[in-house]
């Protein structure tokens, strides 16, 4: 990393637990899925680690940190510990099939499963209207959803019943701020996070008597978007840099790939920019994806399996003070227009509203 680059956190030390626990990890092969993984054996965890076919068999660079991962812990004699209590599955989440068969083969192997992480994701890029000029860029917005919003409530709906049966269980799901923020050219990618969280937001009430958690976890965008497959669509030349100052996600990507591509005439960045759906993996090095992602799996390894773990955990200082930021505008435009609101209410007794309020739910605010 040249010294123009901003200064990435140290690496943390991780806290021990009193117990081993059972991991379920969707996507093992990425960045914090590796990382994840080897802290969870060297602490004496056990781990299912979820790993997509065809990612795995088609894209060598994406797969070789993972498959170099799994020969060390193969051939190392001070790993034979860890060979006992890994359980590599293949899983499509996208299919309910292989996501059923996975945890039936976690719960066969170790005898249950504690904790589930779901951190898998891919971002489209593209605003809008980009998205919506061809058949091809349309599809983009459903395979968006497939992958950020369907698979992973496939992998809850399978684990749920192995959770309900012992009374006892963790969903963990890694989002992003963008979960809070909306991002120019991002749309897409924002609304299949506001999709799901969404979803686990309902579903923690309802799964709450069954003494199944929900945590939500949201590091800086950049945790995800820079360590999973991104996928551009064409652009407009509308929305072209030169005529549109809005601080695009597509110029604010390339810039960045370009820099993390470290040669005299970079090309990455470019490909953002081309005018066919284009999808690429950004070239982080080894040391670099150990440390973007060694907050958020401090974190994870920190909360999964807690006896009263946070609904909700942001994951670092930039992260903290954008999420700040934005409730504070809402609450500063909520206020702004309290009297406007207010004033909608029909007068009481004249009329009784048949929608079910937050309180009848017992979710006031306290």
């Amino acid at each position: 990393m040249s010294s123009s680059e901003p200064k990435l956190p140290r690496e943390p030390k991780f806290p021990t637990h009193n117990a081993p626990r059972v991991w379920f990890l969707t996507c093992a092969n990425s960045p914090i899925g590796i990382s994840l993984t080897r802290h969870l054996l060297s602490h004496g965890d056990y781990v299912c680690a979820g790993v997509l076919p065809l990612e795995f068999a088609r894209h060598a660079d994406r797969s070789a940190a993972f498959k170099s991962f799994l020969e060390e812990v193969g051939t190392s004699t001070d790993k034979e510990q860890w060979r006992a209590r890994l359980r590599v599955v293949a899983l499509d989440a996208r299919n309910m099939g292989q996501c059923q068969s996975a945890v039936a083969e976690a719960v066969a192997g170790f005898g249950r499963v504690d904790v589930l992480f779901c951190c898998h994701s891919e971002a489209v890029v593209g605003t809008v209207e980009e998205l919506s000029q061809s058949p091809r860029a349309l599809t983009l917005v459903g395979e968006q959803f497939e992958t950020n919003f369907f698979a992973p409530v496939n992998i809850i709906k399978a684990t749920l019943p192995v959770f309900r049966e012992k009374k006892n269980g963790h969903i963990v799901l890694l989002t992003a701020t963008t979960g809070h923020l909306g991002t120019p050219g991002l749309s897409m990618y924002c609304a299949s996070q506001w999709a799901i969280e969404g979803y686990c937001d309902s579903l923690a009430y309802e799964i709450a008597p069954f003494n199944i958690k929900m945590t939500i976890v949201q590091p800086n965008m950049e945790v995800n978007v820079l360590t999973h497959k991104i996928t551009s669509a064409p652009p407009m030349q509308c929305y072209a840099e030169e005529n549109n100052p809005a601080p695009l996600s597509r110029n604010i990507l390339s810039s960045l790939l370009d820099r993390l591509e470290g040669t005299a005439e970079p090309t990455t960045g470019d490909q953002l920019h081309s005018n066919e759906v284009t999808s690429l993996y950004p070239p982080l090095s080894q040391a670099l994806k150990e440390r973007l992602v060694a907050e958020t799996v401090h974190a994870v390894a920190a909360i999964g399996g807690h006896d009263n773990p946070p609904a909700r955990h942001i994951v670092g200082h930039e992260a903290v003070a954008s999420v700040k930021e934005k409730l504070k505008t809402v609450s500063e435009e909520l206020e702004d227009f309290v009297e406007c609101s207010c004033a909608a209410d029909v007068e009481k007794g004249v009329v009784q509203s048949p929608v079910l309020h937050s309180r009848d739910l017992g979710m006031g605010v306290s």
